[in-house]
């Protein structure tokens, strides 16, 4: 007889699952719930499936030694283009911004990826972003704009504002998303009529 501290194997498999959904970005405990279940009535070849793909993304991938967005290959494929614009350098907060703006099809240029942005409150710094990195990147007199795609919040305004000064003297063209993007907005959820108009519509800075 088990023990009534214990419980069933079955709910305990259940239960660390939907703990795990519910780590997840957006994913509250019922959404968590019924994944878990979905999963559970799903063919076995399913879930293999879906656990190979977690397992291949997180031994696959990694960062581009350039512009350090996300890849299978270094350089990435934006990079390694040479149909891209070398002279034109977009920064943004993470990979996921990059996938948003290339859907809009009217960027040309290249990337930089921060991996976050400043945040005094919370203890992030100009060392603790890839910063040094975008700095390192300018020094050949490449580039001659950069465009500064962070966020429109208060976190992504701040780090504009310290990369606008650190970049400017370097003689490179500093430019910023026209205010097509409401305050608040972050750029991975902007529709592609907006962040283009953005785009084709940023300021100097």
């Amino acid at each position: 007889m088990m023990k009534n501290n214990q419980e069933p194997p079955a709910r305990d498999a259940i239960g660390r699952l939907a703990q795990e959904f519910n780590k997840l970005p957006g994913i509250g405990p019922k959404s968590a719930q019924r994944i878990t279940f979905y999963l559970l009535r799903a063919s076995a070849e399913q879930a293999r499936e879906l656990a190979d793909s977690i397992t291949t993304l997180k031994e696959k991938i990694a960062l581009c030694s350039v512009c350090y967005n996300v890849t299978e290959h270094d350089p990435c494929p934006i990079c390694a283009s040479g149909q891209r614009d070398a002279g034109l350098i977009c920064i943004v907060e993470q990979p996921q911004d990059i996938v948003a703006i290339e859907h809009t099809g009217v960027y040309k240029g290249l990337y930089h990826v921060l991996h976050g942005a400043l945040s005094p409150a919370e203890g992030v710094g100009a060392d603790d972003i890839r910063i040094r990195e975008l700095t390192d990147r300018l020094k050949d007199g490449t580039v001659r704009e950069v465009i500064l795609a962070t966020n429109t919040n208060l976190e992504g305004e701040q780090t504009a504002m310290y990369l606008s000064r650190v970049i400017e003297p370097l003689g490179i063209r500093v430019t910023r998303l026209a205010r097509g993007l409401p305050y608040g907005t972050e750029l991975e959820y902007a529709d592609d009529v907006t962040l283009t108009r953005a785009i084709e519509g940023r300021q100097e800075f």
